[in-house]
């Protein structure tokens, strides 16, 4: 069971866990979310994991070919059974709660069931950029905030199924959340420790002790160390019924081999960015052609330490400009991924029969935005690393009042290609400054495909709702190769219960 499932990333990594026979080691019965386009994505995908090959109809879809395939006329019996597992519903109300009840009831009947409970409460009273939101709010106050509390409806569930096994993932910023005075991070663990017939707590990061209790910390996984390209840390807690003798504690398997943003991209062809108003080939060349006489005007006040190298990145970008600008702003054309992504990532992102991807299209962007991406991806290029507000020059600096003040040091930042991606979040709907392309003569933000590549969804994986939404879902979820390898850490312990 699923809750707060979102588009689907922990459900993913489940279904797609498979025993050394190819057989499926776990199966979704139900997934709840309330977000009605993270719905839709989650119906389509649990319509399409019935099938061995997915239907024909889909990859001409995702190539651009045709329209949306009418699935409940073509598969009826396939699109039901996916309207059943994939429910769109708030958790914490009292209908959610009876539906929920009866499924439960349902499981519990079939002695042969074993279960496993997945899911992430919503994270923004939690994560720090929330709580610094809501300090701002006159009046606000922790404890009338209902999203502090969600984890209860995860805890009612515990106490219902009283399921073999759970997962339940938030953000790192869970860890030091206080409500009333109380660290809301030992509640959570309190509450889930007794919840049901009781639970042991195990982390998964490896770091506990053989005869210790896991500390706080020791819930957090940085995703970059198991082949995730993105430097994204999370709390992840598993329960296992206390009536299951563990013999061996579940831990991942760490790699030394981090995995770049420049090898996770390679395959997704070329673009250029967009306009936001009157968006056009030419109209994209001339104001490139500005922003770049712009950052060439700021050159005198280079403020890294290699400015010959910016001036030769600059010079290169120059040279391709109408090259670029044929380019376009959308493509569902794919190319091979690299060769230098470890082989079980590359399998999981790869599908042989994909004739193209979803969502490689870039946003638009405004005039006076393109120097600055311009100036930054250069920057990275040439330093290693994202500048700082105070290394933009004043010719640069946008007209905000608070820019000199420290609290927008990387108010523009850019992907280094060396390196794994910054936390990919929800706030990449909002605009592509934190997530500028580290292509220079490209001059965009990330598309949703890019996002999603660096979040480790298969390509195959397509995302319902507007650009805006795709991107919400994709910030939103748990990266689907790295609940995969929960997964496997915890089939060894769901089969002996």
């Amino acid at each position: 069971m699923d809750l707060f499932a979102g588009p689907g990333g922990l459900g993913e990594g489940f279904s797609s866990c498979r025993r050394p026979d190819g057989s499926p080691a776990y199966r979704i019965e139900i997934s709840i979310e309330n977000n009605p386009a993270a719905h839709h994505t989650l119906r389509l995908r649990a319509f399409l994991r019935q099938f061995e090959v997915f239907p024909r109809e889909y990859y001409a879809w995702i190539a651009g070919k045709t329209k949306v395939p009418e699935w409940p006329k073509l598969y009826p019996r396939e699109w039901q059974v996916a309207k059943k597992e994939a429910i769109y519903a708030k958790l914490g109300q009292s209908g959610t709660a009876s539906l929920l009840s009866e499924y439960i009831a349902k499981i519990r009947d079939d002695p042969g069931v074993r279960t496993l409970l997945i899911g992430g409460p919503p994270c923004q009273a939690y994560s720090l950029a929330g709580r610094s939101r809501n300090a701002g709010i006159v009046d606000y106050r922790p404890e009338d905030d209902e999203r502090h509390f969600l984890y209860h409806e995860y805890c009612r569930v515990l106490n219902e199924l009283r399921c073999e096994v759970f997962v339940m993932e938030n953000v790192k910023g869970m860890l030091s959340s206080t409500v009333g005075g109380l660290a809301v991070f030992e509640r959570v663990l309190s509450d889930l420790e007794c919840a049901g017939d009781g639970y042991r707590l195990f982390s998964l990061s490896g770091t506990t002790g053989s005869n210790s209790k896991p500390t706080p910390k020791d819930f957090v996984l940085r995703s970059e160390n198991y082949s995730v390209p993105q430097s994204r840390h999370r709390v992840f807690i598993v329960g296992v019924r206390s009536d299951i003798v563990v013999s061996d504690p579940p831990v991942l398997s760490r790699t030394d081999l981090k995995v770049t943003v420049a090898n996770m991209l390679v395959g997704l062809p070329r673009l250029r960015s967009g306009l936001s108003r009157n968006d056009d080939e030419k109209t994209w060349h001339k104001n490139v052609s500005d922003a770049l006489g712009m950052v060439r005007r700021a050159t005198h006040d280079y403020r890294g330490d290699h400015g010959d190298l910016f001036r030769e990145t600059l010079a290169k970008v120059e040279s391709r400009i109408a090259s670029n600008a044929r380019a376009g702003r959308k493509t569902v054309t794919r190319r091979k991924l690299s060769a230098r992504l470890p082989a079980d990532l590359k399998k999981f992102i790869d599908d042989p029969l994909l004739e193209g991807v979803s969502g490689h299209e870039t946003r638009g962007h405004m005039p006076s935005d393109l120097a600055r991406y311009l100036f930054a991806s250069c920057f990275a290029r040439a330093e290693g690393y994202s500048p700082r507000a105070h290394q933009f020059s004043e010719l640069l600096a946008p007209s905000h009042k608070n820019w000199s003040s420290g609290k927008f040091n990387d108010r523009f930042r850019v992907q280094i290609s060396k390196a794994p991606a910054t936390t990919v979040t929800s706030h990449i709907s909002k605009d592509g400054h934190y997530y500028i392309h580290p292509d220079p003569k490209q001059c965009r933000s990330l598309t949703v495909r890019e996002a999603a590549r660096l979040q480790t969804f298969p390509d195959n994986y397509h995302f319902m709702g507007n650009r805006t939404e795709q991107f919400v879902q994709v910030g939103n979820a748990v990266p689907p190769f790295l609940a995969r390898q929960i997964a496997k850490a915890l089939l060894p312990v769901f089969d002996a219960c």
